[in-house]
């Protein structure tokens, strides 16, 4: 994976807050190999699978929780052992207070910490990424996802309080030092800005605007890493909304636009050219979440439509090399049946199974999938409310 995460959902705006602006991302570690055993905890433990030994030693799954029950949890996979433990950390932190707090936006693992950005608690939990033990916590106000470049980690903020409002401020990226947890910077940026990638020395922040609905935002913030100041503004008259935002190995820039939920504006996947500030392609994919793989771009949605009261449910695996669609189908056995509201998607970097979230009621336990590579069911298991972000744990290093 790349310095920033890729992630999360398309619903309704006034889908209560929690399913449409507190969405869900993930990263990868460099860890060593002693550390595996501690994370192995005595609670609600599930053999799934048998043990598959590569530099992928397993996964934490950060649960949303709907907003305002103080639901957040954090799940863990032990692929060394085909385990999965539920909520483990409330086991590993049982001092904290009010647990892990109230939803859950964001999850990364970079260098030798974990970042949970916990939205509506306004914090980010600081965590180990072997045993998923709170080292501190970091106060940033409606705090969203989170990106990770050199001794740093930066985390988007709405800055404003959580509800519909026109004439909500904009927002800002926050810069936090790796070595000292200490908020060192900001930046104002777009009106309330989701997820970040970075190429080379800039930091590129899709704005959604979803406070101001439906006078949206259609720009992405350009910050030189240098100096952290903002040095451009990408605007794309054609869309707006902006949600996920990851790169291709050619540079450009991969957005997704929640669109305005009435039909005539669509959710879409927009391929950008970060030097001429244009639009190269829309892909006409509707996403909520999406993960990149190397050079392919996995993703589902559930697109919400006032108009007909419902949501409409997708896949799409994309070849961003040439910019084409090449599946439509990806999970090959009929599970897709069975998942009534696909909220997350992953992919292992090493075995290429992938791992598809089902939010079900959004209040109610879910569900995650794990697919082979060839789109048929390994196994299922129950999870934490509304499953939406993932960071494998391993020694593959960032690239």
């Amino acid at each position: 994976m790349k310095p920033s995460t890729i992630q999360r959902h398309t619903t309704p705006l006034l889908h209560s807050l929690a399913t449409a602006l507190l969405l869900p991302a993930l990263s990868l570690a460099t860890l060593s190999s002693c550390e595996r055993d501690e994370v192995l905890i005595d609670i609600e433990e599930t053999q799934v699978t048998t043990p598959v030994f590569t530099d992928i030693y397993g996964f934490y799954l950060l649960n949303e929780g709907n907003m305002g029950s103080n639901k957040a949890s954090i799940d863990y996979f032990d692929a060394t052992e085909g385990t999965y433990y539920r909520n483990i950390y409330a086991a590993r932190n049982p001092t904290v207070v009010k647990e892990l707090g109230d939803v859950g936006n964001d999850i990364q693992i970079y260098g030798n910490k974990m970042y949970a950005v916990i939205n509506c608690s306004h914090k980010v939990e600081v965590l180990t990424p072997d045993s998923a033990k709170r080292i501190t916590q970091i106060d940033i106000p409606n705090c969203r996802y989170i990106a990770g470049y050199k001794s740093h980690v930066y985390v988007s903020s709405y800055v404003a309080p959580v509800q519909i409002d026109p004439t909500a401020p904009r927002g800002a990226v926050f810069k936090v030092d790796t070595v000292s947890l200490a908020v060192v910077d900001t930046v104002e940026v777009g009106y309330q800005p989701e997820e970040m990638t970075i190429v080379g020395d800039r930091l590129y922040v899709a704005n959604s605007g979803g406070y101001r609905v439906p006078e949206y935002d259609n720009t992405i913030s350009v910050i030189d890493l240098n100096t952290f100041e903002v040095a451009d503004v990408i605007t794309i008259d054609q869309s707006s909304n902006f949600h996920r935002l990851d790169h291709d190995s050619m540079g450009r820039l991969w957005v997704s636009s929640r669109g305005n939920y009435y039909g005539d504006i669509n959710s879409d996947l927009l391929v950008i050219d970060p030097v001429s500030k244009q639009m190269i392609k829309s892909m006409g994919v509707p996403v909520s979440d999406m993960w990149l793989d190397d050079d392919t771009l996995y993703t589902i949605s559930t697109e919400w439509s006032y108009i007909t009261g419902d949501n409409a449910v997708s896949y799409a695996k994309i070849d961003m090399a040439t910019m084409e669609i090449t599946d439509r189908n990806i999970i090959k056995d009929g599970t897709d049946q069975r998942i009534s509201l696909p909220y997350c998607i992953a992919v292992d970097p090493v075995t290429k199974d992938f791992y598809v979230c089902d939010a079900k009621s959004y209040v109610v336990s879910g569900t995650i999938y794990c697919f082979g590579s060839d789109g048929t069911l390994k196994w299922r298991q129950t999870t934490g409310q509304i499953p939406a972000h993932i960071a494998f744990r391993g020694k593959i290093e960032q690239q």
